[in-house]
């Protein structure tokens, strides 16, 4: 272990010696009572930070560019005093002053691998909303029968819910395995094949049996990539905009949504195969996903994952303005991944005879242990599933898997069913755009906080107003008024936000594990949630129905208040000290300061200040 320490560029005096105990001096990466964000640099004097770059570009096969390297790390440990440091040019300077003025000011690589992330995106909303225009007609052409009463109706539940199923239990548990040997992109590659094939095959489909294999391949796909994508935006993006950039996965969702109603009410009239144009033409968005992939940079993290620090470098090169920039960010995600692995542990760590010792075996299920075993890591796994969980809880899949179904049980024709659908996709497409800027500037917390009590109340008027005569205008017009109001305000709080707290949520080392659990989650629930609501809603009639989503949103509400700690701004690696708060702590601040100052600022409208739970230090 101490050979493999000092390969990584940390020497053990600094981790063992007495300036590592003043570093960490009251933060422990699994209990951090004092919620200090700390750098774990800041302790170091000049000539140990001298000393372990050195170290660092000589094992990294860095050396041609120590110079920048040194220059960097001074950055990294003072990133307040760059205009002091010599050796900073002046175009240097000006990049890091954008960093903060200009956030969005960013390299085209940057915004290529952005761009390429929504394409995958908005596959997968179109691959969800195919089946939706498709269910009022494909049933029918296979014979079964879709009354309420019959036990066909669980068959078309359960063609529905294949893709979800297959991606729950196998494509997102893949993406571990698939991330180690390929990588982000390589997965993502993968991934866009399956969907690519996957949904002409269910076009071509003479039997049920053919169809639901069909999207459970086409699950594979949706798993993997919905797995890895929101972290190669993650991994790839800088602090200070991670969350607009990675948002960028459910905005686009909701693009391919809308992209898929657009084509279900173009395709509707064209006769009997109308429904399986309806399934195919979601191949159209994977084309370009599969070519423009390896155009974009592959992720850094993963790089550095895999001691390539050279090719790290390289990635960082095109995802950063300046070369600079580049090996400032190499060298503090090094220091913060080594102090993580040493105190979190990689999953790769065992103990024989009282001894440490490193292996390659059982590397997936120690991870997977360790997302319930590790304090700091038990956390994130907590707020992941809260904020995935909440998201089938609120009812925005309702809409999305049987809108058209719900809008004809409120006598809506087929032609003004498929259009309302249509407006629904709009609507959740247009209103995601304000979280590109208040994701990091709110806080991905605070959005979901601010529209789930909405979600509830907008949900509880849509289904009481089934109660309108249904002869009158008013019927139709009502609910369809209520449930877009219910997309506007999920669009830009539970649309956003659950996919990019949970890629930014984990360590490193468990970061496709965690992430492959939170996004099974999501799916899971997801399949549950398409095979039972028919059922649900002729159980409980539509209103019930709907009303049962309504409470489950205020549930989601008290979950996310007290076990979802707020994340906005923050390195991926810092996030070490954020989820190092315990539970406990979070919850009782929560309470005892937060509804107090609620109470005494908004109900009683005094001129009142929060106190803070995170402490940062100096250097920050």
């Amino acid at each position: 272990m101490e050979e493999r320490k000092a390969s990584l560029g940390l020497t053990r005096r600094v981790h063992s010696g007495r300036s590592a105990e003043e570093a960490l001096k009251g933060v422990d990466l699994n209990r951090n009572i004092e919620a200090l964000i700390e750098n774990p640099l800041s302790h170091l004097t000049p000539e140990q930070l001298q000393r372990d770059v050195r170290a660092f570009a000589r094992s990294n096969r860095l050396d041609e560019h120590l110079e920048l390297l040194e220059r960097a790390a001074q950055i990294a440990k003072d990133p307040q005093y760059f205009n002091s440091i010599s050796g900073v040019t002046e175009i240097e300077k000006q990049a890091l002053h954008d960093e903060r003025q200009r956030s969005f000011r960013q390299p085209r690589a940057l915004y290529l691998t952005i761009l390429i992330c929504s394409i995958g995106a908005a596959v997968q909303g179109w691959d969800q909303t195919g089946s939706n225009g498709a269910n009022l007609n494909w049933p029918q052409a296979f014979g079964l029968n879709t009354e309420r009463t019959s036990n066909d109706f669980w068959i078309l539940g359960l063609v529905n819910a294949a893709p979800y199923i297959a991606a729950s239990l196998i494509g997102c548990w893949l993406s571990h395995p698939l991330n180690y040997y390929l990588g982000r992109r390589g997965v993502v590659f993968f991934a866009a094949w399956f969907c690519f094939f996957s949904v002409l095959g269910s076009a071509c489909t003479q039997t049920w049996v053919e169809l639901f294999i069909c999207r459970l391949l086409l699950g594979i796909g949706m798993g993997t990539k919905a797995a890895t994508i929101p972290v190669l935006a993650a991994e790839s993006s800088p602090a200070s905009i991670r969350g607009s950039l990675v948002m960028g996965w459910q905005l686009w969702v909701a693009f391919g949504i809308f992209l898929g109603f657009t084509a279900n009410l173009v395709l509707y009239q064209i006769g009997d195969i109308a429904w399986r144009l309806q399934f195919g033409s979601a191949f159209i968005p994977a084309v370009p996903l599969i070519v423009g992939i390896y155009f974009c940079p592959e992720s850094p993290r993963w790089y550095i994952k895999k001691h390539r620090y050279h090719d790290a470098f390289k990635s960082l090169r095109r995802l950063r303005n300046t070369p600079l920039q580049a090996a400032r960010d190499l060298y503090y995600i090094h220091a913060q991944v080594r102090l993580e692995e040493l105190m979190l542990g990689d999953g790769d760590i065992t103990s024989a005879e009282g001894k440490e010792q490193y292996t390659s075996s059982g590397r997936y299920a120690n991870r997977f242990i360790q997302l319930f075993t590790i304090a700091r890591i038990r956390r994130a796994t907590l707020a992941s599933f809260v904020v995935m969980i909440a998201q089938q809880m609120c009812g925005i899949n309702v809409m999305a898997f049987y809108s058209s179904t719900l809008f004809t049980d409120a006598n809506a024709s087929e032609r003004s069913a498929l259009l309302v659908s249509w407006g629904f996709g709009l609507i959740n497409f247009a209103f995601a755009w304000p979280a590109v800027r208040s994701i990091d500037r709110f806080g991905r917390r605070n959005l979901l906080l601010f529209t789930f009590p909405h979600m509830a109340w907008t949900l509880l008027a849509a289904g009481f107003s089934f109660y309108i005569p249904e002869e009158s205008p008013a019927h139709l017009g009502m609910i369809t008024f209520f449930v877009y109001l219910f997309a506007a305000f999920y669009s830009p709080g539970e649309g956003p936000v659950p996919f990019t707290y949970s890629a930014e949520a984990f360590p490193l080392f468990h970061r496709e594990v965690g992430m492959s659990l939170a996004v099974s989650i999501n799916l899971f629930w997801a399949a549950v949630l398409t095979v039972v609501y028919p059922k649900l809603s002729d159980a409980l009639t539509p209103t019930g129905a709907i009303g049962f989503f309504a409470g489950l949103n205020i549930i989601a509400f008290l979950m996310i208040f007290l076990w979802v700690p707020e994340t906005k701004q923050r390195t991926l690696e810092e996030l070490d000290y954020i989820f190092a708060v315990p539970t406990r702590k979070h919850m009782h601040y929560q309470v005892t300061k937060v509804l107090p100052y609620c109470f005494k600022r908004y109900i009683l409208r005094r001129d009142v200040e929060l106190e803070q739970l995170y402490r940062f230090s100096s250097n920050y």
